[in-house]
């Protein structure tokens, strides 16, 4: 017998892994339909343009970025009720009302291009938007369970994002052109993609939205009350109560959030708001922004996809640090730089914050204890960012209007040093240790704490999918 055979003889036979379940109908329709309607509900045809459309219309820059504080702030407030009412009215009909309400938001400015016009308009989209955040999310999830093929469900999710970008890379260049045809055409062609979101959300099949209803049910026969309560108002008010007493005894996940508003404020603020004056103040037309803001969607799903290429030589803390730091430096650069050197350095901030968000992620996912209402807590830091936006909204328009557009990204780049340094301090002065792999402790740890933790640690492990289908915000 020749070596190679002997070797093959000598190997042990693989266990064959076990293949996937395969997709059924209404699985396969389920996951369809889900694209088509968070393709269509997302694809806002105006995003590149609406500073200057709203510059066209008469509104000043105090006018447009009070808006958007406004729209910040109501978020917010929206956040908080969503929830109980996709619970108790079902996630499909959640879907159905936040894809009407988008469909209205839209038309809003049509029909009234004024301060009242666009004021309408961003209150609906916040509306509309946190009625759908959890609820898409919350459908697919037990739509395919309901169907016992619930392994397909990431990749779903993964899919449907994927798709999304690539619309919007396609779609974005299109719109100087088609506004230059038909001034309110972004509007209306935004009007039209979410009244087809709202065709796909009437086309779902029903069996996967009482799948909730049933399973609170079954929980409530075998008295696991969290289950069975999770859309009451009790229970909401215990789990709002429970995470604020995480926070204040868990001094890693209150610093570990607040070094994650840096990236979200500037990311946010600069993709969405500030993008087309910079552009604006070197001579980039509006034709050009919707390819501008194509190729930053590109670059960020580029970071976002491949976080692993930022290596090991830093832990997670130190890499959102340097890439919180290097969106400020980009923004600031962009001051001193001609027209090709801004979009390349918009470029690289997008990719920046493509970097930074699954690693903050990670880091506040790990620092949130077991045991703790870890939906509720993300709830809480996605409230903290966009309240630091809506304040951040209101300095941009006062910086715009008194024409101070450079001397406000320089000031950006060293709020956003001063804050990062702030948290270095605190973090090396001893009061909160580092544990392994960036994650910290407040105190040292008594006797036996390490078998605790490993226990802990595997139940935090099963509760992860249901997490998932909790924080789709």
């Amino acid at each position: 017998m020749s070596p190679r055979l002997r070797r093959s003889a000598a190997r042990p036979a693989r266990t064959p892994r076990p293949a996937a379940t395969s997709l059924t109908g209404t699985a396969r329709r389920i996951i369809r339909l889900n694209h088509g309607f968070q393709l269509l509900f997302n694809l806002l045809w105006w995003m590149p343009v609406f500073y200057a459309y709203q510059k066209a219309a008469g509104l000043t820059d105090g006018q447009i970025f009070g808006i958007q504080s406004i729209y910040y702030v109501a978020f917010c407030l929206f956040e908080i009720p969503t929830g109980l009412i996709a619970d108790r009215i079902g996630a499909r009909n959640c879907l159905r009302a936040g894809a009407v309400v988008m469909t209205a938001a839209n038309l809003a400015p049509v029909f009234s291009a004024s301060y009242t016009g666009f004021l309408v308009h961003f209150l609906a989209i916040a509306a509309g938007r946190s009625l759908t955040s959890g609820a898409a999310s919350a459908y697919l999830y037990d739509g395919l369970r309901a169907e016992r093929c619930e392994e397909h469900y990431l990749k779903a999710e993964g899919t449907a994002r994927a798709l999304g970008l690539a619309a919007k890379v396609l779609c974005w260049p299109l719109v100087g052109p088609l506004m230059a045809l038909a001034h309110p055409a972004p509007y209306v062609l935004s009007a039209v993609s979410a009244a087809g979101s709202l065709a796909c959300a009437v086309a779902l099949p029903r069996s996967a939205a009482s799948v909730g209803a049933r399973d609170a049910a079954s929980s409530d026969r075998t008295g696991k009350a969290s289950g069975a309560a999770r859309g009451g108002r009790g229970a909401s008010l215990a789990e709002a109560k429970a995470a604020l007493r995480c926070l204040a005894s868990s001094p890693w996940l209150a610093l570990v959030m607040v070094q994650g508003v840096a990236v979200f404020t500037l990311s946010r603020i600069c993709q969405v708001n500030l993008f087309q004056p910079i552009l604006l103040d070197h001579g980039i037309g509006e034709a050009s922004h919707g390819g501008v803001l194509a190729a930053m969607t590109v670059a960020e799903a580029v970071g976002s996809a491949r976080p692993q290429w930022l290596g090991r030589r830093l832990t997670p803390v130190a890499w959102v640090s340097v890439l919180s730091l290097a969106l400020a430096g980009t923004l600031a650069g962009s001051t001193l730089g001609g027209p090709w050197a801004v979009v390349t350095l918009l470029c690289l901030f997008a990719a920046a914050a493509g970097f930074a968000y699954p690693v903050q992620r990670k880091l506040v996912n790990d620092a949130v204890p077991a045991h703790a209402p870890r939906a509720t807590l993300l709830s809480v830091e996605s409230i903290v960012d966009r309240a630091v936006c809506a304040l951040a909204a209101v300095a941009v328009g006062a910086y715009l209007s008194a024409g101070h557009l450079d001397a406000l990204l320089w000031h950006s780049a060293l709020a956003t040093a001063v804050l990062l340094g702030a948290f270095q301090l605190v973090l090396r002065s001893g009061g909160v240790r580092r544990g392994p792999g960036g994650t910290a402790e407040a105190a040292p740890r008594a006797p036996g704490a390490g078998a605790r933790e490993a226990v802990q640690a595997r139940q935090r492990d099963r509760c992860a999918g249901i997490s998932i289908t909790r924080t789709g915000r």
